[in-house]
């Protein structure tokens, strides 16, 4: 078991929600790190353990962005972090499932993302990295973010359904290199 640190310029968390039904509004956060445990002989007994800038969310639009930080939506204030806690990993099909606890606004709830191993290598300067993507949904309204507009015409102006895309680039920690 190794401990790897997540390459935050080669990696990011990313979203998409629908805006006013039909239009797709994507994002990312900025600001995050992590850590891997990885067991590169059996991947179910490895686990990933993730902190989240909430104030770094960045969808392109700086109203928006400030609007989505305020106590409408993730209130950095009150909740400056999210989170993610891997609880146990298992095979499905060619790719994993993760089991993690999310926290969003405190509130911890079970999500699974789907993910893949994208392999090993070794970079030009002797560090070796590990590559994985994931993805899952949740439904904001489960984390308390209820705010919302209904609009003339049916509808409503910010979908609940978060789609989340993860890619990762770890590099094995410089202690673990040596051995």
């Amino acid at each position: 078991m190794a401990n790897w640190n997540i390459d935050i310029a080669h990696s990011g968390i990313n979203f998409s929600v629908r805006h006013m039904v039909f239009a797709k509004v994507r994002g990312r956060f900025d600001t995050w790190s992590g850590t891997v445990r990885l067991d590169d002989k059996d991947l179910l007994g490895s686990s990933v353990d993730v902190s989240i800038d909430a104030a770094s969310i960045n969808t392109a639009n700086a109203d928006r962005d400030n609007h989505l930080r305020s106590p409408d939506f993730l209130d950095v204030e009150k909740f400056p972090k999210l989170g993610f806690k891997s609880t146990r990993i298992e095979k499905a099909g060619k790719g994993y499932r993760v089991h993690g606890e999310l926290t969003i606004h405190d509130v911890k709830r079970e999500v699974v993302l789907e993910a893949e191993d994208l392999g090993r290598g070794r970079d030009p300067w002797g560090n070796d990295r590990a590559a994985f993507s994931a993805t899952t949904s949740i439904d904001r309204r489960d984390f308390g973010l209820q705010w919302n507009k209904l609009l003339e015409t049916g509808g409503v102006l910010v979908g609940e359904k978060i789609e989340i895309e993860i890619e990762v680039e770890a590099v094995k920690a410089a202690a673990e290199q040596a051995a």
